[in-house]
């Protein structure tokens, strides 16, 4: 994202909840570990990937309403959780 010009701002609530969904899903599912974790945050950052561009020079704080509102259905969801997570 830097490379873009974006800086994200990950607040300690939100590293935790990133954690605990990871580890939720991976309870749930095959564990696979940390590959888990890099799955997740591949889907947290989808948006702002693919807006980095347009939003150079912006900070983008990572909070747990931001996790959540990024994540929750697809987690919460075990059909979805399986194929995509």
């Amino acid at each position: 994202m830097k490379t873009e010009g974006v800086t994200l701002d990950f607040t300690a609530e939100a590293i935790d909840r990133l954690a605990e969904l990871a580890t939720d899903v991976n309870s749930r599912t095959e564990n696979i570990g940390a590959r888990r974790l890099h799955t997740i945050m591949e889907l947290l950052l989808e948006e702002a990937s693919f807006h980095a561009p347009e939003i150079s020079g912006q900070t983008i704080t990572i909070t747990p309403g931001y996790v959540n509102e990024k994540l929750a259905n697809i987690v919460q969801d075990q059909d979805l959780t399986r194929f995509i997570l």
